[in-house]
């Protein structure tokens, strides 16, 4: 069963969110935050983590091994339901294989982020211990902006986390409420999705020959209130 994380920052909504059975966690990232308002990073987090006490992942923005594993021990401590969000490599290309074997080591539950590849999940697994939570998240999305086909990569990544019972495979980047029933497919464990799209998967199964009527309705309506004329 692919579980629905919500990928959102704004406070009021997460504690909309949060009342909803089909929303199993969230998932923010600094930019987000950003959009959102925060002035700063720490006091933002820890509102956001007392409006839900379901899993919530908060990314390190260091970009060097230090400061993201200091990073990662102080963001660690501020929520038990929490994952801390480390990017599988630096601005530089640089594998953050240290950084994923020392936080993981220490017994901190991690959302690796950023992971274009099966062979990127490779790596990071062989950084692993067994027994630590461990969230993989891969970037459908910016992908399939690109023209490159994610499934291959999602496929070949689950085989791999087979192995780890502590370790899941996230549907990152969505794009249309759609890739849900392609990430259930595919058996991947969880999907991070925005607010609207969630309403709309909520929505699922509606016939196609009302989608016609409704779609002429629409049409039809915004036509009379243009008041078009031929």
């Amino acid at each position: 069963m692919t579980k629905i994380f919500c990928d959102i920052a704004e406070l009021n909504l997460i504690k909309k969110f949060d009342k909803k059975k089909i929303v199993k966690g969230f998932t923010t990232n600094p930019t987000l935050i950003r959009k959102a308002g925060a002035k700063n990073y720490k006091s933002y987090c820890k509102k956001i983590l007392q409006n839900t006490n379901k899993p919530v992942s908060l990314e390190v923005f260091a970009d060097n091994y230090k400061d993201m594993i200091s990073q990662g021990y102080i963001i660690s401590k501020w929520n038990k339901n929490l994952f801390v969000k480390v990017p599988v490599v630096n601005s530089k290309g640089v594998f953050m294989g240290k950084v994923i074997r020392e936080l993981n080591k220490a017994g901190i539950k991690l959302n690796i982020t950023a992971v274009y590849s099966y062979t990127q999940t490779k790596k990071i697994l062989k950084n692993l211990n067994k027994k630590s939570d461990v969230i993989i998240s891969i970037f459908a999305g910016r992908m399939a902006d690109k023209g490159i086909d994610p499934l291959p990569e999602f496929k070949k990544s689950i085989k791999l986390a087979k192995n780890y019972n502590n370790v899941k495979i996230l549907w990152a980047s969505t794009r249309e409420p759609y890739n849900f029933l392609q990430a259930k497919q595919i058996n991947c464990h969880l999907i991070t999705i925005p607010p609207s799209m969630i309403e709309k998967i909520e929505n699922f199964g509606i016939s196609k020959k009302k989608l016609s009527i409704s779609t002429v309705k629409s049409f039809l309506s915004d036509s009379k209130k243009s008041k078009f004329k031929l």
